[in-house]
């Protein structure tokens, strides 16, 4: 492809990486900020490296299926994290802790030597790695511009793509890595890039594995099928006996500690972690990423080996080869900008992680620790601190870079991968020891580290560097003086194993053994015992960790202001003390007497987060008039805390009581007042209603009772008016005391089986006098007509003949219909009453259920009849366990909806055994 093309691809793909990264940093701190639980479980696919991009191709071509061990462990490790990760979430949370060497030493007493020896391990382990990335976006580079790999390690400086990827992660991570003193601060903008960059590569592994699998091939059948007849691929999908199980067992372990243990991964997982809970998300969505982006590993492997055999093409680009042999150059671009993003999202965050370690725990301490140098710098500490991280971000790059140039050629990309993990994994005894043994000593893990590493240079290290001499391959051949036994690939005999494995099994089984022996032949130091009580106890104490100390002395406040002022500035250090102080009800008036202990404590966590906790310690210690402080003394001061915030807790909790206590009583009071407006309403009402037939019965009866010689036909006339005022004066009180009966739960149900059909039929044959005076249509949809129900068949025919006789009040006669509805749905029998009345307004429907509802508004127009008939309904459904509604628009009727159980009898013998 034109060189050209390509260039002004990749940086158009940076200046998105640029973009993205720009506009989530511009979030940091805001409410809707770019980092959640989908950015944060993204952001770990920065272990997915140009090594899983193009190097596990390579493997798979070489070892079949040796390749996924790399993947297994952290898939393994996964379901752990909540109890692994979240606990060194928490622990770097509480005491501000930013890097895997601030982490390490602080548990074994802040010590500067220890977290110097981490970080020198780091540099020598993790540069290579570096390099293996410069070197895959170099020589991919050059594949896809030249069509192969020249294999030339000398080259012109400014015609070196390398050397450009240099520059721009350089300027990527000054930018957004070490803009801002506080290591502690997060890196927003840097993980939505990473998070994006997880994105691109996976999507581009994908689209080439489709590409091949179902474009050049006829599915995954037809490729395994052509495999298994080639004498090339067959064993690919089998387990080479070379290694076997022991090859799986070692590589799965190592890849799961170097997951937790990798600089860049404790950035993105431990550092940049905002929320706890994002470890749920991430529990699952990364094992699924590690699923996918290794789906068609082996078909590519499979694919390019009979599509190149024969040829020298490199297995580690494949991926890249195969768009180019069938000239898809579209493709071959998506797939050299997907190795670009794996390449430099894991040199981005494991630079930014380097230049930290690189600054806190070597630089930093040993200015601190000097006495002329901490009087020459003390003034600038701040900005040493600053320009120390950037300054050693673009050296970092440079001794990849120049790593690459030098050795790098000669290794493949899984082979240097592997080796950095195995550095890093020494770091496992003593961290995870760390965090569930108390009895961890800082001697036990400088000696573990030590030797670990010792072993590792010794096995690993120094045979890659001696290999291509005739004195380096004796020694390989025959060990040191002869001495068989210490041959680097054998160990003391220990013969079948990969050179991985082999370093990994005496590695870790001498590091883990000078962990525990020498651990407990040895004594803690006050600090030690004190943190490995809050490491290893940190669920128990991380409420009330700031209200506790790890140093007891005195310090003057303006001391303590002017150390901190170095790195925050005046006025931001006075505003933190005072809000510490108020927080925690400290007085600090007055400047003249020491400053209470909790507020020492403070700044410490406070220089730890921007200078490490070994440097911060130092410095700390250089003002105050330290005293020692015992164990149980800081576990008193623990228990005493927790004592106070579990008391606060009570009283908290016991306060919302009492508040939603005091809610309730004044809930219940309303209630009782409206109760009480009700009842007077109510009573009005009924004796509103009382009076009126009864004053009609003795007007009515006083006019017969006063005129004897009154004509036939009009006594008949006032009789029948006496004896209807009679009639509805006994409805009336009928109803009453209806309602009372279900209000005071007296009324009980008598069930029966009754048919659908029979129940309406029965009920429009009660009101058929009334229906036949109106000359109305009442139309019947019965779903199943002979479908048994169980209900009080008086009772439901009450609800019916109320909905009936409300209907024949409001249609007109003759052109008046009323159609009644029965169907099954969900268990449940729907009945419906519908008119073509006048309808009820809207702002009425809710209101009519009511008794009396007309006497919460008396301007209200006062409906026919007695305002008891629809209350009683709703009371007579609430019995069958059902309800009933009204839909309705003025002038267009109204449908009455009521429902209830099918197998009302279960429900009610259910509730009452429950009872």
């Amino acid at each position: 492809m034109n060189p050209w093309l390509v260039v002004i691809s990749s940086i158009a793909y940076l200046g998105i990486l640029f973009f993205v990264a720009y506009r989530a940093q511009k979030k940091t701190g805001n409410p809707k900020s770019a980092m959640n639980a989908w950015i944060y479980s993204l952001s770990m696919g920065v272990y997915c490296t140009a090594w899983t991009y193009y190097g596990s191709v390579g493997k798979a071509s070489r070892d079949g299926l040796d390749f996924l061990a790399v993947y297994i462990g952290p898939t393994l490790m996964a379901p752990l994290w909540w109890v692994i990760l979240r606990k060194i979430i928490r622990i770097s949370t509480v005491q501000r802790i930013t890097t895997i060497a601030d982490f390490i030493s602080s548990r074994y007493g802040k010590n500067i030597s220890l977290g110097s020896i981490i970080t020198i391990v780091c540099f020598v382990g993790i540069i290579p790695y570096i390099a293996l990335q410069l070197k895959a976006i170099s020589e991919s580079f050059e594949i896809i511009t030249q069509g192969q790999l020249t294999n030339s390690s000398s080259h012109n400086l400014l015609q070196d793509t390398s050397f450009y990827v240099v520059g721009i992660m350089a300027i990527f991570t000054l930018l957004f890595g070490a803009r801002k003193i506080q290591t502690t601060e997060r890196h927003e903008g840097i993980m939505a890039a990473i998070a994006f960059e997880s994105v691109v590569k996976l999507v581009a592994f994908l689209i080439i594995g489709i590409f091949l699998t179902y474009g050049i091939f006829n599915g995954f059948g037809d490729i395994f099928s052509q495999a298994m007849k080639n004498e090339t691929t067959v064993n690919l999908m089998t387990m080479p006996n070379s290694t076997g199980y022991r090859e799986w067992f070692w590589i799965t372990i190592l890849s799961a500690l170097a997951f937790t243990l990798l600089p860049r991964q404790f950035q993105v997982s431990v550092v940049e972690n905002t929320n706890e809970n994002h470890i749920r998300t991430a529990m699952w969505v990364f094992p699924g990423y590690l699923f996918l982006i290794n789906l068609f590993v082996i078909p590519v492997a499979i694919g390019g080996l009979l599509l190149f055999q024969g040829t020298n093409v490199n297995a580690d680009y494949y991926l890249l080869n195969i768009p180019l042999h069938f000239d898809n150059h579209t493709l071959a671009l998506i797939i050299f900008i997907g190795g670009i993003s794996a390449a430099t999202s894991m040199i981005i965050v494991e630079t930014m992680a380097l230049s930290t370690m690189f600054s806190n725990n070597l630089l930093i301490p040993l200015i601190v620790g000097s006495d002329r140098l901490k009087d020459r710098f003390a003034k600038n500490l701040s900005g040493i601190s600053i320009w120390s991280r950037r300054l050693s971000i673009i050296l970092i790059l440079l001794l990849a870079y120049f790593y690459y140039h030098r050795l790098n050629q000669y290794y493949s990309l899984v082979s240097i991968g592997l080796i950095s993990f195995v550095s890093v994994a020494q770091f496992a005894p003593a961290m995870l020891g760390g965090i569930f043994w108390k009895k961890g000593t800082k001697a036990g893990a400088v000696t573990a580290i030590l030797v670990g590493f010792a072993i590792w240079t010794y096995t690993l290290v120094i045979p890659s560097l001696i290999s291509n001499n005739e004195a380096g391959q004796a020694f390989l051949d025959y060990g040191p003086f002869g001495l068989t036994f210490l041959k680097p690939s054998a160990l003391f005999g220990l013969e079948g194993f990969s050179p991985i494995a082999h370093a990994m099994f005496w590695s870790m089984f001498f590091n883990i053994v000078c962990y525990i022996t020498v651990s407990l032949n040895t004594t803690q130091t006050v600090i030690e015992k004190n943190q490995s009580e809050v490491f290893v106890d940190i669920f128990k104490y991380s409420a009330v960790y700031e209200s506790t100390v790890v140093l007891k002395g005195k310090a003057s406040l303006p001391d303590l202001e002017t150390m901190l002022s170095q790195f925050f500035g005046i006025e931001r250090t006075k505003q933190v003390i005072r809000l510490f102080a108020k927080k925690h009800d400290i007085d600090i008036s007055d400047a003249s007497q020491p400053v209470d202990y909790r507020i020492i404590a403070y700044a410490e966590r406070l220089l730890g987060g921007v200078i490490g906790s070994a440097s911060a310690r130092i410095m700390i210690s250089s003002i105050v008039a330290e005293e020692e402080i015992k164990l149980d003394e800081v576990v008193n001061i623990l228990k005493e805390s927790q004592q106070i915030l579990s008391s606060n807790r009570e009283l908290t909790r016991k306060s919302t009581e009492l508040r939603l206590a005091l809610e309730e009583l004044a809930d219940a009071n309303n209630r009782l007042k409206e109760n009480d407006q009700m009842k007077d309403d109510f009573l009005s009402t009924v004796t509103h209603e009382l009076r009126t037939p009864i004053t009609s019965i003795r007007a009515f009866s006083e006019i017969l009772y006063d005129n004897q010689d009154l004509e036939d036909v009009d006594r008949q006339h006032y009789l029948s008016i006496v004896i209807k005022e009679t009639e509805r004066l006994s409805r009336l009180i009928s109803q009453v005391l209806d309602l009372e009966r279900y209000e005071s739960g007296r009324q009980k149900l008598t069930l029966v089986k009754v048919t659908t059909s029979e129940l309406i039929d029965d009920s429009i044959e009660a009101m058929d006098q009334l229906i036949k005076e109106k000359n109305i249509a009442i139309i019947k949809e019965i779903e199943s007509p002979q479908k048994q129900i169980i209900c009080d068949q008086d009772k439901m025919m009450q609800v019916f003949l109320n909905l009936i006789s409300n209907a024949l009040k409001f249609i007109d006669n003759e052109t008046g219909k009323i159609i009644i509805r029965c169907y099954e749905k969900n268990g449940n029998v729907h009945f419906e009453v519908e008119d073509n009345g006048k309808g009820i307004p809207a702002e009425y429907q809710q209101m009519i259920f009511e008794k009396f509802f007309q006497a919460k508004n008396q301007l209200m127009r006062k409906p026919k009849g007695t305002g008891l008939g629809l209350a009683i309904c709703n009371k007579i459904l609430d019995l069958h366990r059902g309800n009933i509604d009204v839909s309705s628009e003025v002038n267009m009727g109204a449908k009455f909806s009521f429902s209830f159980p099918m197998q009302l009898d279960t429900i009610l013998k259910e509730e009452n055994t429950e009872n």
